[in-house]
């Protein structure tokens, strides 16, 4: 058996204006869990592309399992035994569990000289591969029915039907609750009990260190090293993926809550199962913290501030005066922002530039006569906001899509500063995003807030709510259960409340 099941060697990938990769190296034992960690913008995506030929090396050599191997296309990779499972699923919904297994690929019988899908033994398969996995769904269940856990085992599973030796998983915990983490841990474990290696890319040492047997760091698109997980400490983590020591995970919150800016009042949700009664006043230079646990209707709760959702009850008030808030362009009229859950489903506007993505919110400001927009102006905008926000990018017309997670979640901020809104939600400002990128934006949330901004943030890391909010709001089953001074906050007060069914 070779020594290392994958090795990439040298790998450096250019793009116009920037460098992407300069000389990477990643050696992945048999039968290991390898963790890959960077700042977001270090370039780990791009290694795994270059690994998959969905971008072209400039320099470099992959071997597999010893072989030296040249992989032009993803295609090719799955033929090598190499699999990935990419962090926003790209599922069917309405197709079966096993037509999604199996895209691509089906396999055929013949009925006289016509060729027709052959599901009888297609869901045989599935149902073969699945329960290889300990994850007993029927094949002919539809795919959408499950929780996006359980989509992530189905892929798993298809990785696996594929004989593949090496599976590659992106950030698959950033939408996953503890015990949903927990039973992706166990197959996780279980596979690599039976020889099959992972690359596991993740911003969240605390599970790396569950999981993970190597460490490789990356940094600006150079190669760091490579440790046993067991000889490097958190600290030194964290040192060598941002280059210096962070001494604080938090800045000091040095903002001062004023007075009231946004009265919410007795919202109930049109849907009996969602959020109701709910009633918080937001202060001037406030950052509100929102806690509880996946299911207490926070985001939906907020979805309804903004006009997303529907009411029967309720009235919200900013600076004393009554809001008839009825869609989204309502409460953007009124100086309400609000930086969305799903960065990539509902936040960025992939196929587009930077500056069409800054701008959005706010080109009825820079229209001229009527009819044309002020090109010069926009840019000049777009600038002012990669500067303040030291957005990673080789110019404003690049597009958002190619940007690491961090820079894209800067951008959608730049869009709500470009609008000025009094009130600016922040729902999971920090998914997916690294501990420099994280600071970055923590940096933002208070600097916003020390301008008289109020900032309503959503978050599912207890630390995070702890660390950056001056009150905490908890939620639980659709009620506010629970007010806590972010000062008095412990995560046992927090989960006290976030239980009280």
């Amino acid at each position: 058996m070779a020594e290392y099941r994958l090795e990439m060697r040298g790998v450096s990938k250019s793009f116009p204006g920037v460098k992407a990769l300069d000389g990477i190296n990643l050696k992945v034992r048999p039968g290991t869990v390898h963790a890959l960690m960077g700042e977001n913008g270090a370039g780990k995506s791009t290694l795994m592309k270059c690994l998959f030929g969905i971008y072209h090396m400039d320099e470099g050599e992959v071997y597999v399992d010893g072989e030296k191997v040249n992989i032009s296309n993803p295609d090719e990779a799955l033929h090598k035994g190499l699999a990935m499972v990419h962090q926003e699923l790209q599922p069917i919904p309405a197709r079966t569990i096993a037509e999604n297994m199996y895209l691509g690929r089906y396999p055929m019988k013949k009925i006289g000289p016509i060729q027709i899908i052959d599901h009888k033994t297609m869901n045989e398969e599935a149902r073969k591969w699945l329960e290889n996995v300990k994850m007993p769904f029927d094949p002919k269940r539809n795919l959408g029915e499950l929780s996006i856990s359980q989509m992530q085992s189905v892929e798993i599973a298809k990785a696996v039907s594929q004989e593949a030796r090496l599976i590659i998983l992106d950030e698959p915990t950033s939408s996953l609750t503890d015990n949903e983490v927990e039973a992706l841990f166990r197959i996780v474990r279980d596979l690599r009990d039976r020889g099959v290696s992972f690359v596991f890319i993740s911003h969240k040492m605390a599970e790396l260190r569950k999981i993970s047997d190597d460490i490789t760091i990356m940094r600006d698109g150079t190669y760091v090293g490579t440790w046993e997980m067991k000889n490097i400490t958190d600290d030194e983590i964290v040192k060598n993926m941002v280059g210096r020591e962070l001494t604080n995970i938090y800045p000091p919150l040095d903002n001062t809550p004023g007075e009231v800016l946004l009265e919410v009042e007795n919202f109930t949700s049109i849907h009996s199962n969602s959020f109701k009664n709910c009633s918080f006043k937001l202060r001037k230079g406030e950052i509100l913290g929102f806690g509880g646990l996946v299911g207490a209707q926070r985001t939906e709760l907020m979805e309804a501030v903004f006009g997303i959702r529907h009411i029967t009850t309720g009235e919200v008030r900013l600076n004393g005066k009554p809001l008839h808030i009825k869609c989204p362009q309502d409460a953007i009229n009124n100086g309400i922002g609000m930086i969305t859950e799903d960065r990539r489903g509902t936040g960025i506007l992939g196929c587009l530039s930077i500056a069409d993505n800054v701008s959005i919110a706010s080109l009825s400001q820079y229209v001229e006569g009527g009819i044309k927009l002020n090109k010069k102006k926009i840019e000049d905008l777009v600038q002012e906001n990669v500067a303040k926000l030291s957005i990673k990018t080789p110019s404003s017309k690049t597009l958002i899509q190619s940007l690491s997670g961090g820079n894209q979640q800067k951008v959608i901020i730049s869009r709500w500063l470009a609008n000025n809104p009094d009130v600016l939600i922040m729902d999971e400002p920090t998914r997916g995003i690294d501990v420099g990128a994280k600071y970055e934006i923590y940096q933002i949330m208070i600097q916003l807030a020390k301008q008289g901004k109020g900032i309503i943030m959503i978050s599912s890391e207890m630390p995070e709510l702890i660390g950056v909010s001056n009150r905490i709001m908890v939620m639980c089953n659709g009620k506010i259960t629970g007010e806590v001074s972010g000062k008095e906050a412990t995560q046992e007060k927090i989960m006290q409340y976030a239980t009280q069914f």
